[in-house]
């Protein structure tokens, strides 16, 4: 397991991450290799908020692989051995395509394989998450789980079409995240679940759709804008879907 003792940091970046949390207690970032998830580690490892920040993913060990209830079963026991209050989970896992089939322009282009393999990832695995990572939120003070969600995946806010396996996926991600949460406040009524849109973000998974004018933020900035939301989560908050400016997109 990738684990990350605090380090020094800078006095600003403290003050802006995660002092609504209790001290001490541990992070755990899902997908910490990908662009966004490393530099959530990255920034939660200097801000010296919390005890331990683990970074989970396919190449770790433990390995968590989102296709394998059974790998997300055994990071979750791992983390539980730490023996820490788990104050935060931050799933920063998605997929948009492969490098080789792109998202479909039109019904045609529509696969079986590829759809399953959209919500498997976008969808399904992060439910599993929510079914391993919940119950273990500390149930005193704050805790989060946050998941990247996309605005894509609104239904109302949807004009141009196409994308289908990428927007169906992460819509009914946040479903999932809204039913979680509804179900999270029965026992721990100050734990909060959200899904979060980070923009568009500098990274293997955009940049084939990077474009003049589209506001592409390095990984820093984006993890930055992300966790300022994430500081300014209250209970009332929980089951919502937020964008990096802690704006509402429409469902």
């Amino acid at each position: 397991m990738n684990e990350r003792q605090p380090t020094a940091n800078s006095g600003t970046r403290k003050e802006i991450l995660q002092t609504s949390f209790p001290a001490g207690g541990v992070a755990v970032v899902i997908g910490a290799t990908g662009a966004v998830g490393n530099a959530l580690t990255e920034r939660l490892s200097t801000a010296g908020s919390f005890t331990a920040v683990v970074g989970l993913s396919r190449t770790g060990s433990p390995a968590l692989e989102l296709t394998s209830e059974q790998s997300i079963q055994a990071a979750a026991a791992a983390v539980t051995d730490l023996g820490l209050p788990l104050r935060l989970v931050f799933d920063a896992t998605g997929f948009l395509h492969d490098g080789v089939a792109m998202p479909e322009k039109t019904w045609r282009d529509l696969s079986a394989d590829r759809l399953a393999h959209a919500f498997a990832v976008n969808t399904i695995g992060p439910a599993l998450l929510m079914k391993h990572f919940l119950p273990l939120l500390a149930r005193d003070g704050k805790a989060v789980f946050a998941t990247l969600s996309a605005r894509v995946g609104s239904i109302g806010d949807n004009q141009l079409g196409g994308w289908y396996g990428y927007r169906a996926s992460k819509a009914a991600l946040n479903q999932m995240v809204r039913c979680a949460a509804i179900e999270l406040k029965r026992s721990a009524p100050s734990a909060i679940c959200v899904a979060l849109h980070p923009g568009t973000v500098e990274s293997g998974l955009s940049a084939p759709f990077e474009r003049r004018g589209l506001d592409v933020r390095p990984p820093g900035q984006a993890a930055d804008e992300l966790l300022a939301v994430i500081e300014s989560l209250t209970a009332d908050n929980t089951g919502s879907f937020l964008d990096h400016q802690g704006k509402n997109p429409p469902w």
